[in-house]
């Protein structure tokens, strides 16, 4: 195979196009052909000892061109160059082709003004084999895009300076591909144990010179690729500066510091286009598994006293279980009703809390438990969930070949693991050994390649043997050559290593068996192929990989076996086998876009519309510049189209729906182009009602006033209830409804599969697919389920007992303890609820129990005009917030009828205890009956009042509120009522 590659493709050109448009002013090379004078040659300059590029346009020059770039590119401005420093950024999406894109601007540069001499500044030997094997597999397309124009190409390598001495006289293109490390120490001092890299040391060999200092001389163009990982450092800056670049370009997809910007592709602009794979995420999740103490330690902190830890539990939430984060200290039982609040982390008392970074556990004085950072116990095995993980990635790389195979791409696989150990490790002798994930790997792909469907992608291949061919592993090594966990900077030599990290087109070879590859971290940044279509991360940890460094490892388009690039979402689908769900993973990964690359999602800018292509008289396009975006920006400000932080509004996306978007008079013609923008950047925003918004006030006169207050009065005060039931009844509904409703699932693992969307709007995700890959059975000892119900109902023994001996579901407890208890209690109390509101009976507390009025003025109410709230001048609110049609016209009622003297929307905060939960009656309403007599009503407004019409929960609720009022005395009312008239026309 021979990779080819396409040099029409738009977004790589405007790229190149920025970098080299740059210099435009610089005195053009004539030809290709070298002369015997070196000082006669276009872009080039002679030195001391031997020929550096030559920069002949002034800052100003340099500013201008910069400009119109940014300009051309839909870019911010930049004012002023920082003297002496000609520092530029290119900004691309991993997989987008940055490494082409530089490689290619390096003829562009030399073909237009001569330039030749360019150090690439790389962090560590992935990036560094990636750079060199590029440079390896373009030779022939760039010959052909150059007519052969001469240039060499080499690795750094302290023990052969006689490759710095030829890169400093040579007259042609000359690329030194040098490692950060190599010449980031620059100091000499004999004691020290760090000396000075040898590029900084004299050498004998180069006539006592320094290798830097040859460098130096030829002024080299020097690119970084992945800066965020190389100039970062105040040595490294120094480092850098050691080269005396002519100019610094640095390529990213995530730039850290900013400089001078000059093309920008993000995520969002790489998903629209297509230039990535899709990508989906796959993900188990454990379904009802409440029955053992699960814990998983979450974080520990120790900036404040005392030292806290984060601890998720499995913690009782209103009589269910629900998994969420607490937070601890020394001391501590888990039990407790602040926190897990169950009865199954008894024991469970936080003795110790340990801070040291990378160490970080939580201890327990009567338990023999260690929690470490991201580990849990207590849930379904963790290496369980991993084995399902590896089945699933083989399983989904195998359907894809049955897809891709015929079409002649090869299908990769690529395991991120948490140790290298669980992959190969030595035994006694030093001889290496299958670890716990090769073994789990190979045990499930023999297996699932004897499925029917799967034969054909083997034909005759020994199928007992081929388990053992197709994967392998690339990890660090330490000095004796052997496997660690870090991320050295030693790789091993052997064909594994040359392989994955040289031979990259006899890996995507059909020839070639390797399929699947395991690494620890060595391939995170720097290493990609572009057929790699699964990704599974077997790590312990959540946060110790970025979701972009997962992603960016598969997102390149896939290639066939002629080396050509395959396009479009039906063949480039990227899998993540994640170890989270996939609403979590969507979530971090757009954080992380919007922290890393900077991404606004929903945002519109003074330059947002700069670029805008305008026609001239000719044909000849322009853009519509910046003075005249921002004139744009300024009327959407006034208009309320952006908010004070640039977030697209309501308002905005109300007036692209109705064709009334206002614009400045002298950019009318360009209404449809700016609209266009307005929507991309208006995209999938959760935009809110376009109607205006209002704050409730206190209308003082009535809220004041003597009616108000004779009415809050006799309403005000609260009650208490008893209740009185025949328990056989109770019994017998009770067991009818568990018999009835009980459904209880064992405890299983869920594997789930989303599409991952990136827009403007953000990220978000669609669910493919969801099913029950494992089920758990429980082996623990069975849970005390009378206490639990005796606590959650406060019936007694007896009663529970006959209850769940005489409903015949007690096989269902064994199923799944946990599960049972929780639905059991549920069942109980419901009929319990329904049962006694028949026996209920109120009891007014006292003179000194009650709502005070004061509370009105406590809480703010906002709402939006014509949509939930209406403008009012006989309630006690300036505006009253309705939640229903049937209530905003009971208020428009009130406010038009003469007889309504004062009114209120009673407030959530006025609650009637009751058995069922609080209830929240609708009004309380003050009417004059023929200028005489008051009257003083409750109101509870419904649809249709009817009971068959009503819940079962809400009618008895409302019962109980007409028992509470019946308890307050005669003075008010309690009524219901469907309508203001049917309401009027009954009680007045």
């Amino acid at each position: 195979m021979k990779l080819q590659f396409d040099a029409k493709l738009p977004h790589q050109k405007q790229a190149v196009s920025a970098v080299v448009d740059l210099f435009r002013g610089q005195t053009p090379k004539q030809s290709n052909f070298t002369v015997s004078a070196y000082a006669g040659q276009i872009g080039l300059n002679d030195t001391e000892h031997g020929i550096g590029n030559k920069l002949e346009l002034t800052e100003d020059e340099i500013l201008a061109n910069l400009q119109d770039i940014q300009l051309r590119n839909g870019l911010p401005q930049t004012k002023r160059l920082k003297k002496g420093a000609y520092d530029f950024d290119v900004e691309m999406e991993t997989g987008t082709g940055k490494t082409y894109v530089y490689l290619r601007s390096i003829f562009e540069l030399n073909k237009a003004y001569g330039f030749s001499k360019f150090v690439i500044v790389v962090p560590g030997i992935a990036i560094k084999e990636g750079v060199y094997k590029s440079l390896e597999i373009t030779k022939d397309h760039f010959g052909n895009l150059y007519d052969n124009t001469v240039y060499d190409y080499f690795i750094y390598d302290r023990t052969k300076l006689e490759q710095v001495r030829s890169f400093a006289v040579s007259d042609h293109i000359s690329i030194m591909v040098i490692n950060i490390e190599a010449f980031r120490r620059s100091f000499v001092d004999e004691t020290a144990e760090n000396k000075a890299n040898i590029i900084h040391r004299q050498n004998d060999k180069l006539n006592g010179m320094r290798p830097i200092e040859l460098i130096r001389e030829t002024s080299p163009f020097v690119i970084i690729d992945e800066p965020q990982s190389v100039d970062t450092t105040p040595k490294s800056k120094e480092a850098i500066a050691s080269l005396n670049p002519l100019c610094t370009l640095r390529y990213s997809a995530t730039h850290v510091e900013k400089h001078n910007l000059l093309y920008k592709l993000d995520a969002v602009d790489a998903f629209d286009l297509e230039l990535v794979k899709q990508i989906e995420v796959a993900s188990f999740e454990s379904v009802d598994y409440h029955n053992n103490a699960y814990m998983k330690l979450i974080s520990v902190d120790n900036k404040k006293s005392p030292i806290t830890a984060k601890i998720e539990l499995d913690c009782d939430v209103k009589g269910s279980v629900k998994r969420k984060a607490v937070t601890v200290r020394q001391g501590d039982e888990l039990s407790a009703s602040k926190l897990g609040n169950r009865e199954i982390y008894d024991g469970y008392i936080v003795d110790d809390i340990y801070c040291e970074k990378g160490n970080e556990y939580v201890s327990f004085s009567t338990k023999p438990t260690i929690l470490r950072i991201g580990e849990a116990v207590g849930d379904i095995d963790d290496l369980a969930i991993k084995e399902q993980q590896i089945r699933k990635t083989i399983e989904e790389h195998l359907n894809k070949e049955l897809v891709l195979n015929h079409q002649g791409i090869k299908v990769l696989s690529l395991f991120f693991i948490d140790r290298v150990a669980n992959y190969r490790y030595y035994d006694g002798a030093g001889n290496p050994q299958k670890g716990i994930y090769a073994q789990l790997f190979e045990k499930h792909y023999t297996e699932l390649i004897q499925r029917p469907k799967y034969r054909t992608l083997f034909n005759d291949i020994d199928l007992d043997t081929t388990a053992n061919e197709v994967h392998n592993g690339y990890f660090s090594t330490d000095k004796k050559g052997v496997f660690k966990d870090t991320n050295g900077t030693t790789a091993a030599d052997d064909d594994a290593y040359n392989l994955i990290m040289k031979e990259k087109e006899k890996l995507l070879s059909f020839d070639t068996k390797l399929r699947f590859i395991f690494s620890h971290s060595t391939l995170r940044e720097g290493w990609d192929n572009p057929n790699v279509f699964q990704i599974c991360t077997l790590n312990e940890t959540k946060s110790e990989v970025k979701k972009r460094q997962e992603i960016g490892r598969g997102l390149r388009l896939c290639v066939n076996q002629n080396g050509e690039r395959q396009h479009g979402f039906t063949i480039n689908t990227l899998t993540v086998m994640a170890n989270e769900s996939y609403e979590d993973f969507a979530a971090k990964l757009q954080k992380e876009y919007e922290a890393e690359e900077g991404i606004r999602f929903g945002i519109i800018e003074k330059h947002t519309f700069a670029n805008i292509p305008v026609k001239k008289e000719g044909g000849s396009v322009e853009y519509l510049g910046v003075q005249k975006s921002e004139q744009i920006y300024s009327v959407f400000k006034a208009c309320g189209y952006v908010d004070a932080k640039d977030n697209v509004t309501d308002k905005l996306k109300a007036a692209l729906k109705t064709n009334t978007l206002a614009v400045p008079e002298e950019v009318v013609e360009y209404k449809a182009a700016i609209a266009a923008v307005c929507k991309k950047a208006s995209g999938n925003l959760n935009i809110k009602p376009a109607a205006n918004r209002r704050t409730v006030s206190l209308n003082k006169k009535l809220y004041l006033g003597e009616d108000f207050k004779e009415l809050w009065d006799k309403i005000k005060y609260k009650t208490t209830y008893a209740v009185d039931f025949d328990s056989k009844v109770l019994i017998e509904k009770c067991c009818e409804s568990l018999h009835q409703t009980l459904s209880i699932n064992a405890a299983k693992l869920v594997y789930s599969k989303a599409k991952v969307n990136v827009s403007v709007g953000g990220v978000d995700t669609a669910e493919t697919q969801r099913l029950s890959v494992m089920t758990s059975d429980i082996k623990e000892t069975l849970p005390d389920v009378v206490t639990y119900l005796q606590n959650r109902t406060n019936l007694t023994r007896k009663t529970i007992v006959e209850i769940l001996i005489q409903s015949s579901t007690l096989h269902l407890f064994k199923k799944n303890p946990q599960a049972y208890m929780e639905d059991a209690a549920k069942c109980i109390t419901s009929v319990m609820k329904l049962l006694i509101v028949d026996g209920i009976k109120y009891t007014k507390l006292g003179e000194s129990e009650y709502y005070a009025q004061e509370l009105f003025d406590t809480q703010e109410l906002t709402g939006y005009l014509e949509r939930n709230m209406i403008e009012s001048h006989r309630s006690v609110y300036n505006y009253v917030v309705y939640d229903s049609g049937v209530e905003r016209s009971f208020a428009e009622s009130f406010e038009s009828n003469e007889s309504v003297k004062v009114y209120a929307k009673l407030p959530d905060w006025f609650k009637i205890a009751t058995p069922l939960g609080s209830y929240n009656p609708d009004w309380a309403v003050v009417i004059e009956d023929n200028g005489q007599n008051k009257l003083y009503f409750v109101v509870e407004t419904k649809g249709n009042i009817l009971d068959e019409a009503l819940r079962p929960t809400e009618r008895e609720k409302i019962k109980c509120g007409e028992k509470h009022f019946e308890a307050l005395g005669k003075a008010t009312q309690f009524v219901k009522a469907d309508s203001f008239k049917d309401f009027f026309e009954t009680n007045i």
